[in-house]
């Protein structure tokens, strides 16, 4: 049984085709940062108190590398996301929606950015 109105029928008018699309990124993202930050923070428990050198060393293993990238990767997306939800729920004028959207954009890509080459620069100095 269809809710709209006739009108709204034939405008196209209703859902926006995208809310499904956003829900299963998030959840996606979700899903893939359990086993990632499973492993970051056994990680650090294997390696607290121990030696700066051997940090860096096992920081620098390939594998390790990786891990701390996708992790970085997938936290960005899901980040990205979650606040973009925020702002299209709480933030009512338009303009600033757009404003804070793009802004949250930004912010993501300029945090990804340096939290990757944080990993590429600990990755080859060992």
């Amino acid at each position: 049984m269809d809710m709209r109105t006739p009108l709204a029928k034939v405008r196209g008018l209703g859902s926006a085709k995208s809310g499904t699309e956003h829900f299963w990124k998030v959840r996606t993202t979700s899903i893939a940062l359990t086993p990632l930050l499973l492993f970051y923070v056994g990680f650090l428990v294997m390696y607290v108190g121990r030696p700066y050198a051997d940090v860096v060393g096992a920081l620098s293993n390939p594998f390790v590398a990786t891990i701390n990238a996708l992790t970085v990767i997938a936290s960005v997306i899901h980040m990205r996301l979650g606040m973009e939800e925020v702002i299209q729920d709480y933030v009512h004028n338009e303009s600033m929606k757009l404003l804070f959207i793009v802004l949250n954009a930004f912010f993501s890509l300029l945090i990804g950015g340096l939290c990757l080459i944080a990993v590429l620069k600990i990755a080859f100095a060992g």
